[in-house]
């Protein structure tokens, strides 16, 4: 690969913005209750940040 390619990398959860809530419906129930590190497969890291964005959208009314 040469330098002016570049991978396309998804972003980390601590990168999502709390501005897409369909993003962030993978890691929700349909109940709205976040879902465990067992379901999603997230590191601790990444789940406090996707919980701290969710929590965030739900207080902006963007997220059930």
């Amino acid at each position: 690969m040469s330098t002016t390619e570049q991978k396309q990398q998804t972003p980390t959860p601590a990168e999502i913005p709390f501005t897409t809530p369909e993003v962030m419906r993978h890691f929700v129930t349909d109940t709205g209750k976040i879902l465990p590190r067992k379901y999603t497969g997230l590191s601790a890291k990444h789940q406090r940040a996707v919980t701290r964005t969710l929590k965030h959208s739900r207080n902006m009314l963007l997220a059930q």
